[in-house]
């Protein structure tokens, strides 16, 4: 499978950013991608929770989903949305921050609502909130595609081991690991975390990016992000590291190096229950 990751700086204005997609995803294309991986939060970036209630709309409704889903059938190519941002029917008024797997007819293979809310407080400048406007997923999900099974994660879903492990011994030879890392959590952790997790697994990780400032046409804070979209094998080895430019960066995936592998250090049959401390 020759992959795609795109890394781009989404905006505050969803059908900007739905534009800005296209255009990477026919270039991905030309270039012989069989699948494109986007990241978290694709449709919309902004830290304003009024403009969110203005713009996005719920999964059936929203045009950024339709407009990919109808460009990856006209390209005939697979489609992994990191995330859009959507409404839900949910009385608290929260949204939901969802993965789509899209296969080359345009159908919506799987969707992943992420597990893992970033309420953390980095600095006493960088406070974030997740769970206030979000609200999170409770369950794994698996794939299939032609090269392989693939599971799904999300950004801050990266920190918890115990997640991939189980998408891996459900079958898992790809996670997908889309993200918006803020800069300061990026530079001392995002390369350490991702390999970690390649080798506990013995799976390829593919983690498009968020990268730079996010351009905004309202008054809202700025909004950086890390880049460095990555993809790893499954013995650990960096195959390809975007940087911190917008573009796409395409890797070859060679399914047999999964199995090669677990077969060399077969943790994942190794697990033996025990008794907490």
């Amino acid at each position: 499978m020759k992959a795609a990751l795109l890394q781009i700086s989404s905006g505050d204005d969803p059908l900007a950013n739905l534009a800005t997609v296209r255009d990477l995803m026919t270039r991905a294309r030309d270039a012989g991608a069989d699948m494109v991986l986007t990241p978290e939060i694709t449709n919309l970036m902004t830290a304003s929770r009024d403009h969110q209630r203005a713009v996005l709309c719920r999964q059936d409704d929203d045009p950024v989903l339709a407009g990919l889903r109808d460009h990856a059938a006209a390209l005939g190519i697979w489609l992994a949305v990191g995330s859009l941002a959507l409404a839900t029917d949910d009385v608290d008024g929260r949204f939901a921050n969802r993965s789509f797997l899209i296969d080359s007819n345009g159908t919506i293979i799987a969707t992943y609502d992420k597990i893992h809310m970033f309420d953390v407080q980095l600095s006493s400048g960088e406070v974030y909130r997740e769970s206030a406007a979000f609200r999170p997923g409770s369950r794994a999900v698996v794939a299939d595609t032609p090269w392989g099974r693939v599971g799904l994660t999300i950004c801050y879903d990266l920190r918890f081991a115990h997640l991939h492990r189980a998408l891996a011994q459900a079958g898992a030879d790809i996670i997908l690991q889309p993200a918006a890392f803020t800069v300061p959590t990026g530079q001392a952790h995002w390369h350490v975390l991702l390999r970690a997790r390649a080798i506990e697994t013995g799976c390829f990780v593919l983690a498009a990016a968020q990268t730079g400032t996010h351009p905004r046409s309202i008054a809202a804070a700025d909004r950086r992000t890390y880049g460095h979209s990555l993809a790893v094998a499954p013995w650990g080895e960096v195959l390809a590291d975007a940087g911190e430019a917008p573009g796409l960066t395409l890797v070859d995936i060679d399914p047999a190096q999964v199995a090669a592998a677990r077969g060399r250090v077969p943790a994942l049959t190794h697990d033996r229950a025990f008794a907490g401390p």
